[in-house]
């Protein structure tokens, strides 16, 4: 676990400083574009915070294949060497599009392609999944999900990065939840702590936190696509080196756990659960885009933290919301893992508990804002 810790203090500390220098070169030679219509902030703010989160994740990197407690992690090297070959496609383009606003069309392409390259170069892919047994049916069904999964990760990340803090916070929260949770399955079903998942998510969690200051209301400094892509890259890899590669029968619901239900589909449950809120907003974005004519990725400003400023939430506040929501669903589901694996019934009541106490309380917040704040954010009549 020190390892895990010095890792995060590490990748936080590096992602922290290259953020502030970014920040000042930006700042001072004005590497910002204009403000845009469904935007929320209102004074011009440089958008190139994922350059420092990208090498703040290279940098852990770096050092852990000199670390001998992460060997596991580089027993496959060309896993490692597809990650960041895809990441560095992902933030080249996410870069250029900060600046200059690429078409959707290009950054799509990239997206698969950086997908392909992970799931046919890096051999990361969804072989099966936890649920009585199942496995996938054949190399191109498998190479297809992974790379649709992962493609699909990305954006529903970067869909919601539209208020200050709100991708960091809610990225470092549910990757804190996964790390719990991978950390808890490697122990449980491999010979070793550490694994290619768990040391993801704790990458991850470094790189949200060393960002998340300069990134907090009124934020210095925007990650733009290059950072939230980037996240939802490695969210996607980290899940899928751990959940889709799983040997299905060490999961048995015969033997795993009391509550065959549970047993047979947390596994594959609790990754999707963690980015449930981003999941949400990229479904419904798409299904109202398309039947508006348009394309799934054209913007506009109807997404659901925008929607939550419209009924009269501040920005901060928003964000917290946000955040509580990431919080109670993904603990609760992992409340109920660790119920099922160690075989302790009594966890799934305050999980439950946990869970319809939590989800109580944000809906009220979230229907009952401060009179206050609104009107504040009126709704366009036509999205942009």
């Amino acid at each position: 676990m020190k390892q895990y810790l010095f890792t995060a203090l590490f990748t936080a500390i590096v992602t922290f400083a290259l953020s502030w220098a970014v920040w000042r070169l930006s700042t001072k030679y004005k590497l910002y574009p204009g403000i845009r219509e469904r935007d929320v902030h209102k004074t011009p703010t440089p958008r190139l915070g994922g350059i420092a989160m990208f090498f703040g994740v290279v940098a852990a990197i770096g050092v852990s294949a000199a670390n001998p407690y992460f060997a596991i992690v580089w027993s496959v090297p060309q896993q490692v060497y597809a990650i960041l070959a895809a990441t560095v496609i992902i933030v080249i383009v996410g870069i250029c599009d900060d600046l200059w606003d690429l078409d959707w069309f290009i950054k799509l392409g990239a997206q698969f392609l950086a997908a392909g390259i992970i799931a046919w170069f890096g051999e990361l892919q969804i072989y099966s999944l936890p649920i009585g047994g199942l496995t996938v049916g054949s190399g191109w069904v498998s190479f297809t999900l992974t790379v649709f999964a992962i493609v699909i990760v990305m954006n529903a990340v970067n869909f919601i990065d539209g208020l200050d803090g709100l991708v960091a916070g809610v990225c470092l929260i549910a990757n804190a939840v996964f790390f719990a949770y991978s950390y808890m399955l490697s122990r449980d079903f491999t010979a070793s702590n550490f694994s290619l998942a768990t040391f993801l998510a704790t990458v991850l969690i470094g790189a949200c936190l060393g960002f998340l200051p300069l990134n907090w209301s009124p934020a210095k400094l925007f990650m733009g696509d290059a950072g939230a892509l980037m996240l939802g890259l490695l969210m996607a890899c980290s899940a899928i080196a751990i959940t889709g590669q799983l040997d299905p029968t060490v999961l048995d619901p015969e033997d795993f756990g009391r509550s065959q239900l549970l047993g047979a589909f947390l596994p594959i449950l609790l990754p999707v659960v963690i980015v449930l809120l981003p999941l949400l907003d990229f479904g419904m974005a798409v299904l109202r885009r398309m039947q508006a004519g348009k394309s799934p990725f054209s913007p506009d400003r109807k997404h659901l933290h925008h929607r939550m400023l419209d009924m009269g939430h501040s920005d901060r506040d928003a964000v917290l919301i946000f955040y509580a929501w990431t919080a109670i669903v993904g603990l609760s589901v992992l409340l109920m893992y660790i119920g099922t694996t160690a075989g302790w019934p009594g966890l799934y009541i305050p999980g439950v508990v946990y869970l319809i106490v939590g989800a109580a309380a944000c809906l009220v917040l979230t229907f009952l804002p401060s009179r206050r704040t609104a009107v504040r954010h009126p709704v366009p009549e036509t999205a942009p």
